[in-house]
């Protein structure tokens, strides 16, 4: 069972959440938050697998929130899934530098939502390679604070991390460098610790900010 908690200061949009995510088998409601610091009280009572994060919250917001539990070692298993109107929106990039694990639109099909959920709480990211990018393109500044971090990777693995960058899985991954699958997560298990990333969200945005990719080569 995947236990689910939902953080969006809007009643209607939190129930109306909390009913569908009920419906399905797999899925246990375990606490609603109306605001960010309500969010993190729930998380650190319940640990639960997901988040479903609003941004825009009083009292504490969505980014904030994210930040708060993604930097917690002991709240290390939740995974932060936000919620948003505007796909294009700076918060939401921000969010996903913090640690989030991907963002869904509040619009989502149902089907969708709870496909979006079982795979962030999996440990995958949810970042769609064509979304990802028009993000980037809107917000990313290259930095030059990685060459360190950059350093310690191998050619291969450097390889790598670009095309976990451009949304390639771990199968797609050993296909494109004739390689197996195991040998794949392998060098994607060693990307998480080299580069202190909580999952293939974080890899996505430290290669574009690093420049081992860029919007237009991706």
């Amino acid at each position: 069972m995947i236990r689910v908690a939902v953080a969006d200061d809007q009643a209607l949009v939190r129930s109306g959440l909390g009913v569908l995510l009920r419906s399905a088998d797999d899925l246990e409601v375990v606490g609603e938050a109306a605001d960010g610091r309500a969010a993190l009280g729930v998380v650190e009572l319940e640990r639960p697998d997901v988040v479903l994060m609003d941004i825009r919250m009083p009292e504490m917001d969505g980014l904030e929130a994210t930040r708060q539990i993604t930097k917690d070692d002991r709240l290390s298993s939740t995974r932060v899934l936000i919620l948003t109107t505007f796909d294009l929106d700076e918060y939401v990039f921000e969010a996903l530098r913090a640690g989030a694990s991907g963002f869904l639109l509040k619009d989502t099909l149902p089907d969708d939502l709870f496909a979006a959920v079982r795979v962030v709480a999996s440990g995958e990211a949810l970042l769609g390679p064509r979304i990802t990018r028009r993000l980037v393109e809107a917000f990313v500044e290259p930095a030059t604070d990685h060459a360190d971090e950059l350093a310690t990777l191998t050619p291969r693995e450097i390889e790598v991390l670009g095309a976990v960058a451009r949304g390639l899985s771990n199968s797609e991954i050993a296909e494109s460098f004739f390689i197996s699958p195991a040998t794949a997560k392998t060098h994607v298990s060693r990307l998480l610790t080299k580069l202190a990333a909580r999952d293939r969200a974080q890899l996505v945005m430290l290669a574009y900010e690093a420049g081992v990719v860029t919007p237009r080569s991706s």
